[in-house]
């Protein structure tokens, strides 16, 4: 009778695990699906590039790549400013305020360079292919604006 019992709890556990496993494939398959086409496959595999326009392109994402860790760098840096002068400040404190302004900037930085690396690649692309690439521009900034 104890072997029968064994036999059903392992039947169970397993039964629980494929169960997970296959919501979490599923779930994951589904996101991916809703997820709008990211700006780099849109550029790579769906505008026909040219060769010359490929290698311009990727010099223009190298350069970009190059950039864009610096950038990020220092919003995360102007976060934990902002974090070290609100632990040490008792409210709104011009040294908050002080951090809050380091972080908007740092945060701009990075946008503006973001637009200036989009339009630089803009440049590259022929009137038809410009217009399937601002589509996708738009699409993902509202995508992220919810």
């Amino acid at each position: 009778m104890r072997a029968r019992w064994k036999s059903i709890a392992l039947t169970a556990v397993l039964a629980a695990l494929a169960s997970g496993a296959a919501t979490w494939v599923s779930a994951t398959w589904v996101m991916r699906e809703r997820q709008p086409p990211s700006l780099h496959s849109v550029v790579h595999e769906q505008l026909n590039l040219s060769a010359e326009q490929d290698g311009r392109l990727d010099a223009i994402e190298a350069r970009f790549a190059a950039r864009r860790p610096g950038l990020e760098a220092e919003v995360r840096a102007a976060n934990r400013e902002l974090a070290a002068a609100i632990a040490a400040s008792d409210g709104n404190t011009p040294q908050v305020q002080a951090a809050v302004d380091h972080f908007h900037v740092a945060m701009g930085d990075l946008q503006k360079a973001t637009i200036a690396h989009v339009f630089e690649m803009r440049s590259v692309l022929t009137p038809a292919q410009a217009e399937v690439f601002d589509a996708a521009v738009v699409d993902a900034l509202r995508a992220d604006a919810g």
